[in-house]
């Protein structure tokens, strides 16, 4: 009886979100700096209203020297970083040298392009290579490609559109860099209610394959 009465009362609810997509309503961002790229998230991921994780890492590791931050359906966007990683590999093998950043956003964009009517993924690519040092793209929505200096997705980006163009700077030092889309990423969690967590921060320079990672709690946001 009390599982026909929860039945009804999700019935009439009318957000089953038992059965809804897993989906990363979210906070992602990305910032090249002089020397390299600055990418963060926050560490929420969502079933509907329910909060599934809230210590999820959507910083995706691509390459050594590549990564991604993930938006829309976790399954899909998960699958497609899996596909890019696994040709990347292949290359890396042909041509006996670590892949260009562009390249990796380009098979991005051919596959959420190829698959918008079935995936919903959103993309931002950030990496180092030896041509052109720090990176930063943004797949979208449709599989546009465009590269820019800092880019921001998911639902908390809306909320800070002026603070990240009031306050972003050319060739800042890595520190400076690391603070700003850490602030950036804070200010969205306390705004939007699909987005929160840790902001999760990671610093690809060329120095070294492994990432440095950093992680903010939320009793150190007022400290940014």
């Amino acid at each position: 009886m009390a599982s026909n009465s929860f039945a009804n009362i999700m019935e009439l609810s009318g957000t089953d979100w038992l059965n809804a997509e897993l989906s990363t309503g979210t906070t992602i961002m990305a910032a090249e700096y002089d020397g390299g790229v600055v990418i963060g998230s926050d560490s929420r991921t969502t079933t509907g209203a329910y909060i599934a994780n809230r210590v999820t890492d959507k910083l995706t590791r691509v390459t050594d020297y590549i990564y991604c931050c993930r938006s829309g359906s976790a399954a899909d966007t998960q699958a497609i970083t899996d596909i890019v990683s696994y040709h990347l590999d292949f290359q890396k093998v042909e041509m006996n040298e670590e892949p260009l950043v562009e390249t990796a956003a380009k098979i991005f964009q051919e596959l959420i392009y190829n698959y918008r009517s079935s995936f919903t993924a959103s993309i931002i690519v950030a990496g180092w290579d030896r041509r052109k040092g720090g990176q930063v793209y943004c797949v979208p929505l449709g599989g546009m490609c465009v590269r820019e200096k800092v880019s921001i997705g998911g639902s908390g980006s809306s909320y800070i559109f002026g603070f990240v163009d009031s306050n972003y700077e050319e060739n800042m030092d890595k520190e400076k860099c690391i603070k700003f889309v850490a602030k950036a990423i804070s200010l969205a969690i306390d705004r939007d209610g699909s987005s929160g967590g840790v902001v999760r921060i990671g610093v690809i320079d060329g120095k070294s394959t492994q990432i440095e990672r950093r992680i903010i709690q939320e009793e150190q946001f007022k400290l940014l």
